[in-house]
């Protein structure tokens, strides 16, 4: 099984929907899959964000895990 990584996104989200946004904590393989399993779990309630939610994963934390784990959303916050 491939590499898995922890990545902790930032997802700015504006107003009227949110004032700031919030933070994705997602296990994924590679940028694209984390982008897959955001946006499916959104199910494109803050898909006009989407526009900077791609470089926010390139540029967002991630640490290698050490467990072969599935690849999931693990928790989100947004205000």
């Amino acid at each position: 099984m491939a590499q898995k990584f922890l990545y902790i996104v930032d997802h700015f989200v504006g107003f009227p929907q949110s004032e700031f946004g919030g933070v994705w904590n997602v296990i994924a393989e590679h940028d694209d899959e984390c982008f897959d399993l955001i946006s499916g779990v959104d199910n494109g309630e803050y898909e006009s964000c989407y526009v900077n939610l791609r470089n926010n994963i390139v540029e967002a934390p991630r640490f290698a895990l050490a467990d072969v784990v599935e690849s999931e959303v693990i928790d989100r916050f947004i205000t």
